[in-house]
């Protein structure tokens, strides 16, 4: 039909039998992150709200849901180049209930349970019938998308069950469906990444993840500036301005890192232990980003005399050593690049050890020497490679001049 030849209208396509697959981002998975911008910024409320260990498990668990539901759709995405009609009304559908989902976050221990999982259920759903789909138009006759389109639907209706049983057993349920997921994709033998077509699209999952890193850290640009705000500009004092100007700056760095030595890296190989271990290790070092940004909000709680929040460095500092060993289990999983011969191990090593060390001294120590410990710790990542680069690259080009000269004598 002449109508195929049109995006709008073309059926699903696995890319593999497309001629010319692009590993950029479509515009709808782009609208589809936004949404996530207020999910995010919702999580991480909620976990500044609720800074006890109950309250950081719910965040957890939460986050953990939202980000494979995110991951599994992008997943999708990256098998299929699908952007037909059809195609777009689902993922509008997906959005909305995303929002469904964002919105029940702030009351998830009471009234909100049942709409997340609710919402969660649909969204599973959703994603079985995208894998569905592709079989009845004939985009994939291996077993690949019957697997995964039963799978899926079997785990929604388990999570849609959840909403209405009582806690913990609601929870219980839930956080077995999660686990059932993973299990889906991971099992020897019999798992989905067993399937020879379970192929994604490597640069374009890589890119998928750099522009949720850029969300999930970004939110930390929101909590300090929201915070602020609320407290009113003009009834701090100057020293605070001081601390939210070092948040500014933290938030900065935290992309820095990310983007000169992991970010839209591809993975070095397609084995299984390495695609399984890039998708935990990105999973762990985004939920350290949110860790981060809420900690960030005690800056302008706190004048540079007075001790650091202990609940807000607990969950700043350990977030910050959790980042930085993310941040080296994904580079020793991709391609190598130049950056990683001056961004070593031994340099984050230091880094988690100074953000550990922080942890332990910052209820004794005012608040702008827990800044320069733990701002040693982020920092040390950037200034390090960086001097360490300049003097090894200026040194190398000095002994390639002079060996051209030598030549040329």
């Amino acid at each position: 039909m002449a109508l195929e030849k049109h995006p709008m209208w073309r059926a699903p396509q696995h890319h593999m039998d497309v001629d010319q697959a692009s590993n950029h981002v479509h515009w709808i998975e782009l609208f589809y992150d936004l949404i996530h911008v207020v999910i995010i910024f919702l999580l991480g409320n909620f976990l500044g709200n609720h800074l006890t260990p109950t309250g950081f498990v719910y965040f957890v668990g939460l986050f953990i849901a939202v980000w494979y539901s995110w991951a599994d759709t992008s997943l999708f995405n990256s098998l299929y180049v699908s952007t037909d009609i059809k195609h777009r009304f689902l993922m509008a559908t997906q959005i909305v209930v995303a929002m469904i989902m964002a919105a029940a976050i702030p009351s998830i221990d009471g009234s909100g349970w049942l709409f997340f999982a609710l919402a969660f259920s649909t969204n599973r759903i959703l994603t079985a019938y995208f894998y569905i789909r592709t079989k009845q138009k004939g985009a994939e006759e291996s077993i690949l998308a019957h697997k995964m389109g039963i799978s899926f639907f079997v785990f929604g209706v388990m999570f849609a069950i959840s909403a209405f049983l009582p806690a913990p057993y609601s929870y219980l349920l839930f956080a077995s469906g999660i686990v059932g997921i993973q299990l889906l994709y991971m099992l020897p033998k019999v798992g989905i990444l067993e399937c020879e077509r379970f192929v994604p699209r490597l640069g374009h999952m890589s890119e998928r993840f750099a522009l949720l890193v850029l969300i999930v850290v970004g939110e930390g640009f929101f909590k300090l500036v929201i915070t602020l705000a609320q407290i009113g500009i003009a009834n701090v004092s100057f020293d605070v301005f001081i601390n939210y100007v070092f948040g500014g700056f933290s938030v900065f760095a935290l992309c820095w890192i990310y983007f000169d030595f992991v970010g839209n890296g591809k993975p070095k190989n397609i084995e299984k232990s390495t695609l399984v271990q890039w998708w935990l290790a990105h999973l762990v070092l985004m939920l350290a980003g949110v860790m981060i940004g809420v900690a960030l909000t005690g800056e302008v709680k706190v004048r540079i005399w007075e001790p650091y929040p202990l609940k807000y460095a607990v969950i700043g500092c350990t977030g910050l050593a959790a980042y930085l060993a993310s941040l080296l289990w994904i580079q020793n999983l991709i391609e190598k690049r130049v950056a990683h011969r001056f961004g070593t191990a031994r340099i984050r090593i230091v880094g988690i050890t100074l953000a550990l060390f922080t942890l332990v001294t910052i209820p004794y120590v005012p608040s702008w020497v827990g800044n320069l410990l733990w701002g040693s710790a982020l920092f040390s990542q950037i200034l390090f490679p960086v001097s360490k680069a300049y003097f090894t690259l200026l040194k190398e080009e000095q002994i390639e001049q002079e060996t051209k000269k030598q030549q040329q004598d």
